[in-house]
């Protein structure tokens, strides 16, 4: 265009025409934007959360907001990759083994909150070596992390007595997916299972793709907590364990969810309360009037 412009002696508008450009394409003139603050706030949230990526970074950049409530940030995913990359805040993650897949069936998936619990063991060790166990149990729909049980051993009296707990605070669900190790297979827990009509489902030995929700929470679990973390005690594993616990179900967007926290998913699940109406023919004025003359003082 500027070739048709300087020897052609064209206008601008006539040389944009014949080589089909837009002029404000033409005038258009880079502006250099001032990245320092959102690369500094990148670093933290990034030495703060080693394990997420650029999209659960964008999203808590995201979810910053000023005094007047208005976004702190106002970036696209595209510029958070950009500036994640130039700012090298990848971590490698080894390469798995591929293997040859097998057929897999069909499992039904949860539709509600509480329908399907899922539960597996984890473990690790504490500064001096010493090893301790985690029991990690999960609801199969909203994604909520329901207990983290800590502690050097636990047997099935153990798994029943958290069961229990959760029976008390949220109420019972249908069905829990188990693997088939001897905590499960023991005969309290499976005895708590019938008294309380729920179906222990054991997943097929050598297949923990059966039980995805929860391996893949242990995924989680284990390269966000247990892989960044220093444990001097065992209570001090559990205190680690438990606000992260918490942080997971309040503060770490989920991807299956919309990058929603399972707190926010779980809350838009919950059913509005029922309106209150009067179960006698009495019209609504009817009623307020005998109301004001029973509460009336003599």
């Amino acid at each position: 265009m500027r070739v048709a412009c300087e020897e052609g002696k064209l206008s601008e508008r006539r040389a944009c025409g014949l080589v089909s450009i837009a002029r404000g394409s033409v005038r258009y003139e880079r502006r250099q934007r001032d990245d320092r603050a959102l690369r500094a706030r990148m670093k933290e949230l990034a030495a703060k959360r080693p394990r997420f990526g650029y999209r659960r970074l964008h999203v808590l950049l995201r979810r910053e907001k000023k005094e007047d409530g208005t976004m702190r940030w106002q970036v696209n995913h595209k510029r958070v990759y950009r500036l994640y990359r130039e700012e090298g805040l990848a971590m490698r993650r080894k390469a798995k083994k591929r293997l040859r897949s097998e057929a897999r069936t069909t499992v039904d998936l949860p539709t509600q909150a509480n329908q399907v619990w899922t539960m597996d063991f984890t473990h690790d060790s504490m500064a001096q070596g010493r090893k301790f166990r985690t029991l990690n149990l999960m609801d199969g729909y909203s994604r909520e992390a329901l207990a983290i049980e800590v502690d050097t051993s636990l047997p099935g009296a153990r798994v029943v007595g958290v069961l229990e707990r959760l029976k008390q605070e949220r109420g019972m669900t249908a069905k829990i997916i188990v693997d088939n190790g001897p905590e499960f297979l023991s005969r309290v827990v499976d005895q708590w299972a019938y008294e309380n009509g729920v179906e222990l489902h054991f997943i097929e030995p050598g297949k923990p793709t059966q039980n995805a929700y929860i391996e893949s929470f242990n995924g989680k679990f284990r390269d966000e907590c247990l892989n960044q973390n220093w444990f001097l005690s065992l209570n001090d594993a559990r205190r680690i364990i438990e606000e992260w616990r918490v942080d997971y179900n309040t503060a770490r967007p989920h991807s299956s969810l919309g990058y929603q926290t399972p707190i926010e998913f779980a809350a838009r699940l919950a059913p509005p309360p029922a309106p209150v109406v009067c179960s006698t023919p009495w019209s609504q004025t009817e009623v307020l009037d005998n109301q004001r003359t029973t509460l009336r003082p003599d």
